[in-house]
């Protein structure tokens, strides 16, 4: 029941329904009241005259009425009818914006989470779950966000553009229902490592190509969250310290690393050597001509054996299981995609 109160109050109808009921209420008291004082009858004749009178089922009088109660009857069945017609009009409004407007809200995020794949799973909506979520927005990745705090989920239901799913991120079922086995990764952010812990360890299990980044809050947290199957962990306290301590000692080169990763216009893209065509695999930096094609620029490459090289020379080739890393403006990076992918 408190759920219920809590629907209704939150589509602003639970004032007008209570309001409409005390009209009902007001409008059969006066009924009895009226029946009582014009036609002399006694409490039951009035209550069952209130009643057919305000319900229009069309029973006779109790006995015939005088021109008085005629026109008093005739007042009682316009206010019932108005008065109907309010409670009407505020019960349809709340089942088709509130319970029925959830109900196929509900429906469809379901259906489209089925539909999924190659998308990433954010569990816990906080301060670093919201920033995960709002970075791949921003890169058109397609995800879908675990969360049991009501008021968040509240605020999703209102959000046509965040699926989500609403339970506890440590159960099985709950991943499941978020598309985990289809899923290309899972950031998990919640504010407890032990659950975090759990999160990662369940979802290595369901899905063990997956990629995993977890929050954490201590080392020792660290290597368990490692063991548990997280391919990254990210220590939230730990990266804003050496953050401020560089913008201290060398501020220009951190402040141009901020401007790139935020500014919405800048993107830095990696490109794996199976997304190449034909045309382009076991071809030298130079022979892609990415730069003359596109104006954007090779700024790293990372060979199979995961080592990373800066700046790479142009002679730089790429090989199975290797990729490069791109820096340039929006545009240029999506014409250089289309291109390697493409052949052109």
């Amino acid at each position: 029941m408190e759920n219920v109160v809590k629907l209704l109050k939150s589509y602003g109808v639970f004032k007008r329904l209570l309001f409409g009921l005390a009209l009902l209420f007001t409008v059969f008291v006066i009924g009895i009241s009226g029946f009582m004082l014009i036609e002399n009858y006694n409490f039951i004749d009035a209550v069952y005259m209130s009643i057919i009178t305000l319900s229009t089922v069309g029973f006779g009088e109790v006995t015939p009425l005088s021109d008085n109660g005629k026109i008093f009857t005739s007042l009682l069945i316009f206010l019932s009818v108005a008065t109907y017609g309010y409670a009407i009009t505020v019960i349809t409004s709340y089942i088709i914006e509130g319970e029925f407007r959830m109900y196929f809200k509900h429906l469809r995020v379901n259906n489209e989470i089925q539909k999924l794949s190659n998308h990433v799973v954010v569990c816990g909506y906080g301060r670093n779950g919201k920033q995960a979520c709002q970075q791949l927005a921003s890169g058109n990745f397609k995800f879908v966000v675990i969360e049991n705090n009501p008021q968040l989920i509240q605020q999703f239901r209102e959000d046509e553009n965040i699926l989500f799913v609403e339970g506890n991120a440590t159960e099985d079922a709950i991943l499941e229902q978020a598309g985990i086995k289809n899923a290309k990764g899972l950031i998990t952010t919640l504010p407890d490592d032990a659950n975090n812990v759990f999160v990662a360890l369940t979802a290595r299990e369901l899905n063990p190509t997956m990629k995993i980044i977890s929050r954490a809050s201590s080392d020792n947290a660290e290597s368990k969250l490692k063991r548990a199957g997280a391919d990254n962990v990210i220590m939230p306290d730990k990266i804003g310290g050496t953050h401020m301590a560089a913008l201290m000692t060398k501020p220009d080169v951190l402040e141009f690393i901020d401007f790139i990763t935020s500014e919405i216009n800048i993107r830095m893209e990696e490109i794996h050597f199976n997304s190449l065509s034909d045309q382009y695999k076991n071809k030298s930096i130079r022979e892609m001509e990415i730069r003359n094609k596109t104006g954007a620029s090779v700024i790293g490459y990372k060979i199979s054996n995961g080592q990373y090289i800066i700046n790479p020379q142009p002679d730089t080739i790429m090989v199975p299981e290797s990729k490069i890393f791109v820096l340039g403006t929006q545009d240029q990076v999506s014409n250089l995609i289309k291109i390697l992918k493409s052949g052109e």
